[in-house]
Parts: C-alpha cells; sequence; structure tokens
C-alpha cells in the first residue's frame, strides 16, 4: 500500500479562516465619537446652569433690561451676599440662610424616613410569613399610580386636625411611606441566600439582631442609592411645603424663589439677580450628594440588576 505524499497535498484551511473578516473602524476614531456626544451632553445639561449663574453676578436693572447674560458681571459677592444673609420677607425676618437650613432638614428627614419605614416594611414582607402579604405589597406599589395630587387634600386635612401646621413633622411625616423604598429592598432582600438565614438563627440571631447585624450592613449601598433618590425629591419639593407651612420661618429655597418672582405682580422690578442666585444655590446641595455618593449610587444600582 503506498503511502501518500503530504508534501503534495493542499494546505488545509479552517472555515474560519475561509470567512474574511470585516474591516473594523480604528480605536481612536471610536473614542472622539464617544467624546464629541458626551461634550454635546455636557453642553446642554451645563448650558443653563451656567448662563444662569453669569447672569446672577449683574445687577438686576442691567438683567431687566437685556435679558439673560453670559458675561461675568461686577455684583457676583454683593448679590450672594444678600441672598444669604439678608433679612427680607413679610417679617422681615427671613435669610437665605434659614431657608437653606429648612431645605437641608427637609431633604434629609425624607430621605431617612423612607428608608426607615421602606426597609421595615420590605423586611416585613420577605422574611416573616403572614396572611396576605403579597397582597399587601401590591397594594403598597399601587400607590405608585397616585400622584401627590390625588391624595394632598386628604393628607392636608389629617395633618390640620393633628396640629402639625408649620413644623418639620408635618412637613417630613406624611411623605415617609414610599412604595419605591420598599420595591427596591424587597427585591434586594429577596436575593439574600437562604443559607445566611439558616446560619443566623442557628447562632441564635433574633430578628431585630438578623436585621441589624446583617441586612443592615448588606444593605449600604442600596441605602445610599435610595438616600441620593430621596434627598433630590425631597430638596425638590415645593406644593406640599406650600400647604403645609403659612409661616415664613419654615419657607424653603424653592418657596423662597417664588416670593421674589411674585414681585412682578406689584410696580417693583424683580430682582432676577437674586432669584437666579437663590437657584444656584438651589441646586448646589444635589450636585454635592450626587459627587459624593455616586460611586455607591452605581454600585447599589448594579446590584439590585442581579
Amino acid at each position: 500500500m503506498a503511502i501518500a505524499d503530504t508534501d503534495r497535498l493542499p494546505p488545509a484551511t479552517s472555515d474560519k479562516a475561509k470567512t474574511k473578516t470585516k474591516p473594523q473602524k480604528p480605536r481612536s476614531n471610536i473614542r472622539l465619537y464617544d467624546h464629541i456626544v458626551l461634550a454635546i451632553g455636557v453642553f446642554i445639561m451645563m448650558g443653563p446652569l451656567v448662563v444662569a449663574f453669569l447672569t446672577s453676578t449683574h445687577d438686576y436693572v442691567t438683567i431687566h433690561r437685556e435679558g439673560m447674560q453670559i458675561t461675568w458681571g461686577g455684583n457676583f459677592l454683593e448679590t450672594y451676599k444678600n441672598v444669604l444673609y439678608q433679612k427680607g420677607g413679610f417679617t422681615g425676618e427671613v435669610t437665605g440662610l434659614l431657608m437653606t437650613q429648612n431645605s437641608l432638614i427637609l431633604g434629609i428627614g425624607f430621605a431617612v424616613g423612607k428608608i426607615v419605614v421602606s426597609m421595615l416594611a420590605a423586611y416585613a414582607i420577605v422574611y416573616f410569613r403572614f396572611p396576605f402579604a403579597t397582597l399587601s405589597f401590591w397594594i403598597i406599589f399601587t400607590t405608585l399610580l397616585l400622584p401627590l395630587e390625588v391624595r394632598i387634600l386628604p393628607s392636608y386635612e389629617v395633618v390640620q386636625q393633628l396640629g402639625m401646621l408649620n413644623s418639620y413633622s408635618g412637613l417630613i411625616i406624611p411623605l415617609i411611606a414610599s412604595a419605591t423604598g420598599t420595591f427596591f429592598f424587597r427585591q434586594f432582600f429577596k436575593s439574600i441566600p437562604n443559607e445566611m438565614i439558616e446560619a443566623a438563627r442557628i447562632d441564635g440571631a433574633g430578628p431585630v439582631q438578623f436585621f441589624w447585624d446583617i441586612l443592615v450592613p448588606l444593605s449600604k449601598t442600596m441605602i445610599a442609592a435610595i438616600f441620593i433618590i430621596m434627598f433630590v425629591v425631597g430638596w425638590n419639593q415645593y406644593l406640599w411645603p406650600t400647604l403645609m407651612t403659612t409661616e415664613e420661618g419654615y419657607f424653603t429655597l424653592v418657596r423662597g424663589i417664588r416670593n421674589i418672582m411674585q414681585q412682578m405682580i406689584g410696580a417693583d422690578i424683580p430682582e432676577y439677580n437674586e432669584a437666579l442666585a437663590m437657584a444656584v444655590l438651589a441646586m448646589l446641595p444635589p450636585a454635592l450628594v450626587i459627587m459624593i455618593f455616586q460611586r455607591m449610587f452605581i454600585k447599589g444600582l448594579v446590584e439590585q440588576e442581579k
């Protein structure tokens, strides 16, 4: 039997070699395109803020006569000093610092209250066996379909009857129930392995100890993500503080901007520079919170998707 001459055989070619590879775009072009898109997005998002800040450095007469400005004015220190320290309002005792303090109390209390109530509600729904637990969760979840405007009058009547008008408790407590927070914490708690629960039972951990020593540390990133969302929502509240407060000592920054612009009704020229300066100051705390907790916020959302 003759042995075939392997030198004369054609070289073996795989199927992958036969297929033609498509030419890929250079990575430099892709990165340049990404940077252009990001630059356009930053310009769209930051443009109005920069214009508002530059306009706030001019006097209100110039703004009233010429409109929005894109150049630096000479009244920066005077405008922001007046906004923060000058007393005004009907009582002549309200300052920008006081309104900033009220906004911080509302934002932090709003976020912390929602986190506490949401975690406890999700903990009870996931780890305790009681009748209609799933139905209770979906009833809570359906409240997302009801905007604040639908239940604001009944809530106002309850707060009024409890004597909580013109108080921080009246601003915060009626709004701390959160279907959104309950949903996120429920999904996170359901992702915790059952082996960890069994290990806690073997070690003799009760419900309170299991919640405080195990669930709370594991939920740090989720707590940070929910805190950022709820703080921004609480900070930007306008309708609820307007109804709950009639005393100027409880006004927030958003309410203060509205009061300045209300001068248009009268004969006085609105102090546009102070209104814009107050708007810029109102945007700083939420932006700082997001920048500080950005990594934990993204990590919390990623863990939620797992």
